[in-house]
């Protein structure tokens, strides 16, 4: 009997490509049967953010602060050459050109594969961000600990 195979992704980024990058290879493991766990930590806490866009998210001035710049999805910067904003825009037009799923269509397949979401319990004090925040999906709040004890046996990817 051969052993499943697993993928676990740390997303650390809030930036639109990194976030597409964490997406599409877990939808693609998750597609071929791979047990897929995706750790959200510091800005990639944006992605799994149940108020998408700028919004004062957190308890605490700083944490609102920092809610209100990063954004979420829907505001996510391209991590170069974002010109001033408008690249996210230009990524998702000629995604939908070259029929290529877009960030938040690949959200979503995460959500229909079963992914399991985890966000870092760390990362959500810093940032005072409660579960409540969070979609739904997420499976638990984890200490690195936790989450490297779900990896074990598998491939880890920071992104």
């Amino acid at each position: 009997m051969q052993e499943q195979k697993k993928l676990s992704i740390i997303s650390f980024s809030g930036d639109f490509d990194k976030l597409t990058a964490v997406f599409t290879l877990a939808t693609g493991a998750a597609a071929v049967g791979y047990e897929v766990n995706l750790f959200f930590t510091f800005w990639g806490l944006d992605a799994i953010k149940t108020k998408q866009g700028r919004s004062a998210v957190g308890t605490g001035f700083l944490p609102k602060i920092f809610g209100l710049f990063m954004g979420g999805l829907k505001s996510a910067p391209v991590s170069r050459l974002n010109f001033g904003g408008i690249s996210p825009l230009i990524f998702r037009y000629l995604m939908r050109k070259n029929n290529v799923a877009t960030l938040e269509e690949l959200v979503e397949a995460a959500k229909v594969l079963d992914i399991n979401f985890y966000a870092c319990e760390m990362a959500m004090q810093i940032l005072g961000i409660g579960k409540p925040n969070l979609i739904p999906e997420i499976k638990g709040v984890l200490g690195v600990a936790t989450f490297l004890k779900l990896a074990d046996g598998g491939q880890t990817l920071f992104i």
